[in-house]
């Protein structure tokens, strides 16, 4: 059977059936479509996925790290990377604990070894015998924790500079006012107080 029969046996079924078969076509051609949309889909992208992990567990490692200055009478002062749940006690460990010059005293009464640290918290250890200021921190403190045996004239507010020798209301506004100092000596040299007064503090403050 050559083409010229087959066209005339078949074309008036194909004319008479010409919207089905138009549909059915479609639909095959809309179904194998859709098949290779579902695999490409479903193909792994393995740079993609890489490189989310690794941008994930590096911000989680940073975040469960903070950085404490513990300085004074301990072995070896200095900034420490800590885990986030470190406390007190576990920055003294990490710098090698008391020196032989450190006043323990002090340390049992005023530090609280178990507050936990946050991050840019500052530890100061006075040696034996240094004009120390005892204030006791909060035993269920958890805030940021600054534990200094010196009034640090950059933070202290006006009672506590108040406290010291020789230092009225006036005089504490005064060096509030002159701040910020990046040495003690400063208030001498900016004349916010005395020489005379300066000789009476200059062994109870620190700047930082």
């Amino acid at each position: 059977m050559d083409t010229r029969e087959l066209v005339s046996k078949y074309l008036p079924l194909i004319r008479k059936n010409w919207l089905p078969l138009s549909l059915g076509i479609l639909g095959m051609i809309f179904f194998a479509y859709g098949l290779i949309g579902l695999f490409e889909a479903n193909k792994p992208s393995a740079g993609n996925i890489v490189f989310e992990a690794n941008s994930a567990s590096s911000s989680q490692q940073e975040a469960k790290k903070i950085s404490v200055d513990i300085e004074g009478s301990v072995v070896s002062p200095g900034v420490y990377e800590l885990p986030l749940d470190s406390r007190i006690q576990d920055a003294f460990v990490v710098a090698g604990g008391l020196s032989a010059q450190a006043d323990r005293k002090f340390v049992a009464k005023n530090i609280n070894l178990a507050i936990k640290l946050t991050d840019g918290a500052k530890i100061y250890v006075p040696n034996i015998g240094e004009a120390v200021v005892e204030t006791a921190l909060p035993s269920g403190s958890t805030q940021g924790v600054s534990v200094s045996a010196l009034i640090n004239i950059n933070t202290a507010s006006e009672s506590e500079l108040d406290g010291l020798p020789g230092i009225g209301p006036v005089t504490a506004q005064k060096i509030i006012g002159g701040r910020q100092y990046n040495s003690i000596s400063e208030l001498k040299d900016k004349k916010v107080v005395s020489a005379k007064v300066f000789d009476q503090i200059k062994d109870k403050i620190t700047a930082y």
